[in-house]
């Protein structure tokens, strides 16, 4: 199995909170593709640096666990550039591991 974790911002760049309703389109999306969504409501921290700006983020963490097959893994890359555009991001921070469930 793999395991896909997306960190999510709270707020826009400027300051704004993101609005609800797309935390829970992309709740949706995932729970329609792969069954089961994971979201941790616990906020972390991030920082991160792009062409010299320094971007403080508050994040929530989403994960899902799906079987490790080519298909999953071309589904997350583009479901990734579609959350650049839905959270109006730079980047989206998207990763992969492999797990075993007991």
């Amino acid at each position: 199995m793999i395991r896909f974790e997306i960190l999510l911002p709270l707020y826009y760049n400027d300051g704004r909170p993101i609005e609800a309703e797309r935390f829970a389109e992309t709740d949706d999306e995932l729970l329609e593709d792969f069954g089961a969504t994971t979201r941790e409501t616990v906020a972390v921290r991030g920082r991160w640096k792009y062409q010299s700006t320094v971007y403080e983020d508050r994040l929530i963490r989403v994960r899902v666990d799906v079987a490790d097959e080519p298909e999953n893994w071309e589904f997350m890359r583009s479901f990734k550039e579609k959350l650049k555009v839905r959270f109006d991001q730079i980047d989206i921070y998207l990763t992969a591991q492999r797990i075993e469930v007991i």
